[in-house]
């Protein structure tokens, strides 16, 4: 990275202090959005759009669970017409509580709704475009033949909405780019941007400005990636800085959907981005609204709390428009070409025995006398100052702290940096060496040029945490010094949940960017939370996209148009499935966003109708109408067709 390149990343208006991007407010049915606004909550319903007393009581259930806003899908001007019936329940019950009309496909359906509605969603990879899977090769004249085609479509909306005084939010999905976008920018964050930036232009023009955007995507990566670009050529083109709206598309379920909704979320909140939540949950909608809550909650006092940092580097000295894994040097498995590590902390645990290793997927079996692994099988246990008292397992090495280290080959030292640059007895192959930022000065910047065999472990006290340890590797960075990094986090008085969100956060938002090269995760020393952080820790390295671990399920938050039982369906193909390591399954309620989201997945299951289900490889449909009551079977019978499938191990087969 030139110098002079740095300071042209401007997603972020202070990378070292929080300080929320200011935007421009829109109104939104009395509850503004933006400028100094708090960022708001919301959700989507599941329930039927034609089920009017469905909906007004689901509605009811997500206010009360603490939602600003609630979107209903209107895939067609029957239910855009109903949305009527709904606000004039809702409004007649006491609750006044913005409605979001959710358009795919239908413009004509859109301009109903944002008669009725404070707020219309537009997606324009379908709004008035079309997505076939073809390529088509365009010049400049067929392609502004197009753009003056969606043009006339979509005049008609924004004119209803100015006269109206209806919000929209133009909301692109990494999954649903039209073919004309990928033909000619790709698969890419840049594509999602140029998506949205067409039909702003449009708005633009024509005056009218209460616009939300977004760039949802499954993909934590290209989310991040195409939110941060948006802003930049937002900012390029002189248009007016309007409020974001921030999700991670078909998250999931469980500890998996919250762990990924905060790596990407997070991520841009530390950075001052974002005007409101939504986490898409394959749960009930009343049980998104409190993650986005505790999500949000933590930036409240994020200013004052913290710790300023103080460092020259003002901007990000690597492209945050795509990731880029850090280049270091390769120290026994650490850094280069491996994958990040996972280290489990026993430091203050009393007796460890080897039944105490099964919480870091490290299980004994007795009757052969042997060890197996699971796949959250930590790589390193930190016992402290003391080894382990019984011969450490294959696929398991042992940190001890430095005062305690006996040059036993089968251990490795753990330094506090002023005893490491002071000591003559190390490690020939790997050496650890705990540093904070604020240590990071000329005299250890030169011996870590010289050194080739330690790797560091960062850590911060700061309540700013993820953008101090990011300056301390900003610093390793723009120095050319490539020793290997593992990130430790540790919390104290924290919440299940809580814990969950801001270690995805602080560790994810390194991970996402091809920064850091292990993971040391830590609460406090009993067995079960030690369990808890270790599976964290394979969690957010998965939802990184970092390290695969597990099977990944790309399954979407179920709303008016599904077609199927979204949670009991996951619920059933994560039974069968979840032993598959690294396989991608999308599990999508309809067609609008089957194909689209799931391009990223190896195998999808899309409702198609009524009791059908449609199965992809890839993109590529392989069993139209599949029955619902025996398309498990047939997906598994796919996936085993490509050789993917293996029977799960029980643990009498492991002994």
């Amino acid at each position: 990275m030139k110098k002079e390149d740095i300071q042209t990343y401007n997603y972020c208006d202070n990378i070292n202090a929080y300080q929320r991007r200011q935007t421009v407010t829109v109104n939104i049915g009395g509850v503004p959005m933006g400028g100094d606004n708090p960022i708001r909550i919301q959700s989507m319903t599941t329930v039927d759009t034609m089920d009017t007393e469905g909906s007004i009581e689901e509605i009811i259930r997500m206010v009360e669970s603490g939602c600003e806003y609630v979107r209903i899908t209107a895939p067609s001007k029957k239910e855009a017409e109903n949305l009527q019936n709904i606000k004039d329940g809702l409004r007649a019950r006491g609750y006044n509580v913005p409605l979001v009309a959710d358009i795919h496909f239908t413009p004509n359906a859109a301009e109903v709704a944002a008669k009725i509605v404070e707020k219309v969603r537009i997606n324009p990879g379908n709004y008035a475009d079309k997505k076939k899977f073809d390529f088509i090769e365009y010049d400049d004249v067929a392609y502004q033949a197009e753009l003056d085609r969606i043009r006339e479509k979509f005049i008609p909306l924004v004119e209803i909405c100015k006269e109206h005084g209806t919000a929209m939010r133009i909301g692109t999905n990494h999954g649903s780019l039209s073919d004309r976008i990928l033909s000619r920018y790709g698969d890419t964050p840049l594509g999602m941007v140029e998506s949205a930036l067409e039909f702003l232009r449009i708005c633009d023009e024509l005056d009218y400005h209460e616009i939300v955007l977004s760039m949802k995507a499954s993909n934590t990566q290209v989310m991040v990636q195409a939110y941060r670009l948006l802003v930049q050529k937002m900012e390029e083109e002189g248009l007016k800085p309007y409020p974001l709206h921030l999700g991670v598309t078909e998250a999931g379920d469980g500890e998996d959907g919250r762990v990924k909704s905060a790596v990407g979320i997070g991520t841009l909140l530390e950075d001052g981005l974002g005007d409101t939540v939504r986490v898409s949950l394959t749960e009930a909608p009343e049980a998104e609204a409190p993650v986005a809550e505790a999500l949000i909650k933590r930036y409240d006092t994020r200013s004052e709390e913290s710790n300023a940092i103080h460092t020259p580097i003002t901007s990000s000295p690597k492209n945050p428009f795509k990731y880029e894994r850090r280049a270091t040097n390769e120290v026994a498995t650490f850094g280069d070409h491996n994958v990040p590590r996972v280290i489990a902390d026993f430091s203050k645990v009393e007796e460890i025995t080897m039944k105490s290793l099964k919480a870091i997927g490290h299980h004994y079996l007795p009757a052969t006398d042997k060890w197996a692994m699971s796949d959250h099988g930590a790589d390193y246990i930190y016992t402290g100052a003391s080894t382990l008292p019984f011969m450490a397992p294959n696929g398991l090495k042992n940190i001890v702290d430095a005062s305690s280290w006996k040059k036993e080959d089968d251990t490795y030292p753990l330094f506090e940096l002023a005893e490491f640059l002071n000591h003559k007895d190390v490690h020939q192959e790997l050496n650890f060496v705990r540093v904070a930022f604020h240590q990071i000065n000329e005299e250890t910047l030169s011996a870590l040029q010289e050194l080739k065999n330690v790797v560091l472990i960062i850590h911060t006290s700061n309540a700013h945490a993820m953008p101090e340890l990011r300056a301390l590797l900003f610093t390793l960075y723009n120095t050319d010094i490539k020793t290997p990094v593992v990130i430790e986090r540790n919390y104290q008085g924290l919440t299940d949940d809580q814990l969950q969100l801001y270690s995805s956060t602080d560790i994810g938002g390194l991970l996402i960017d091809g920064l850091g090269d292990g993971v040391i995760l830590s609460t406090d020393n009993t067995l079960e939370s030690i369990e808890f952080c270790n599976r964290l820790s394979f969690g957010i390295l998965q939802a990184a996209r970092t390290r695969m671990t597990k099977t990944e399920y790309i399954s979407c938050p179920s709303c008016g148009r599904t077609l199927f039982d979204l949670q009991e369906t996951t619920a059933m193909i994560r039974q069968r499935t979840d032993h598959l390591k690294g396989v991608k399954i999308g599990i999508m309620g309809c067609i609008v966003n089957g194909p689209g989201e799931m391009a990223d997945a190896d195998y999808g299951y899309v409702g198609s109708g009524k009791g059908k289900i449609t199965l992809y490889r890839g993109q590529e449909v392989v069993k139209r109408s599949v029955p619902e009551a025996d398309a498990v079977d047939e997906l598994i019978k796919l996936i085993d067709e490509d050789g993917n499938w293996f029977a799960p191990q029980t643990e009498v087969e492991a002994q």
